[in-house]
């Protein structure tokens, strides 16, 4: 996995402009901030960013993969002010899970989200590199 920078630029605060890896590709689909029984135990903001990565994660988990594998993610959030006012402790969150693994992302705000009280939504593209024989 290469992490690309174009020359003259300003580095990106958490996030990568691009990433360019070569191996098996999966694509986790949308996760919010439910447990395995589908059921929110929180309405909050950032216990639902949490338990929404730790889907992301256990999904790719299933596929042999890691958080470092993450190429790309997209989040869509319900709530603008609740995600800046929380950004602080979605920092911690996403150190916590995925270290220093920043890959190639987009933030989007929406309406609303089908599962409610849904706040924010997951999704992610990671690339396994092929193991080396």
């Amino acid at each position: 996995m290469r992490i690309l920078h174009p020359q003259g630029w300003a580095p990106p605060i958490g996030y990568a402009n691009g990433i360019e890896a070569q191996g098996r590709i999966v694509f986790v689909a949308g996760q919010v901030g439910w447990d395995a029984q589908q059921k929110f135990r929180s309405e909050d903001l950032a216990p639902q960013f949490e338990q929404a990565l730790n889907n992301v994660l256990a999904v790719l988990a299933e596929a042999g993969g890691r958080a470092e594998h993450i190429c790309r993610m997209t989040a869509y959030c319900c709530d603008k002010p609740a995600y800046l006012a929380a950004r602080p402790a979605l920092g911690r969150i996403w150190r916590s899970l995925m270290g220093k693994h920043f890959p190639a992302m987009s933030m989007i705000f929406v309406s609303d989200l089908l599962d409610s009280p849904g706040k924010i939504e997951l999704e992610a593209t990671a690339v396994i590199p092929e193991e080396k024989r």
